[in-house]
């Protein structure tokens, strides 16, 4: 059991075309794919640089628009190698605001949350990509 790298940057957005077109135009990424979470409302987009084992950007849509400036990056997330016995081991840690269990993405990838010290979102993420 290990976390294995940055995995992805989860960025909140209003319009998730809008956006992917800005990433792609302004910035460069490449749009890799788009999902919509297992609760009917979010939908995700994936962007990169189509390198092996990057780092991704991660729009996310329908979560909270509404939030400052500087309050739009949502969470830093990181690769684990095994999802169920790294969500064993941060419950023993005590940590805040652990998720009360594992989710699974309609393309079969598995995360949950937690709080570091300052409040900030952990997401430890097992992708099938």
């Amino acid at each position: 059991m290990a976390v294995l790298k940055m995995e992805h940057v989860g960025v909140m957005v209003a319009n998730l075309e809008a956006s992917i077109h800005f990433y792609e135009e302004v910035i460069g990424l490449k749009h890799k794919s788009t999902l919509l979470h297992t609760n009917g409302v979010i939908r995700l987009g994936f962007l990169g640089f189509e390198a092996q084992n990057e780092t991704e950007v991660e729009l996310i849509e329908g979560y909270n628009a509404g939030l400052p400036q500087e309050g739009k990056v949502h969470h830093l997330a990181f690769t684990v190698d095994n999802i169920e016995a790294e969500f064993t081991r941060i419950k023993g840690l005590q940590v805040e605001q652990l998720d009360a269990e594992i989710t699974t993405l309609p393309n079969g990838s598995r995360y949950f949350f937690f709080n570091g010290l300052d409040g900030e979102r952990i997401e430890f993420f097992q992708s099938t990509r």
